[in-house]
């Protein structure tokens, strides 16, 4: 976290991924949950190298 913290102040970090720790979230500027409304996959079709893999 502390290389997060001491970054230049114009650099711009983007972290994605599940659970993000409660002191990530603390330090950030902007914080976005997303969930699924509707996919693809639940009407059978697969994932696609380099859409959802």
């Amino acid at each position: 976290m502390a290389d997060l913290q001491t970054r230049p102040d114009m650099q711009h970090v983007v972290v994605t991924g599940r659970a993000a720790p409660t002191e990530l979230i603390d330090i950030a500027d902007t914080v976005t949950e997303m969930k699924m409304i509707k996919h693809a996959f639940k009407n059978g079709i697969k994932a696609q190298q380099g859409v959802e893999l």
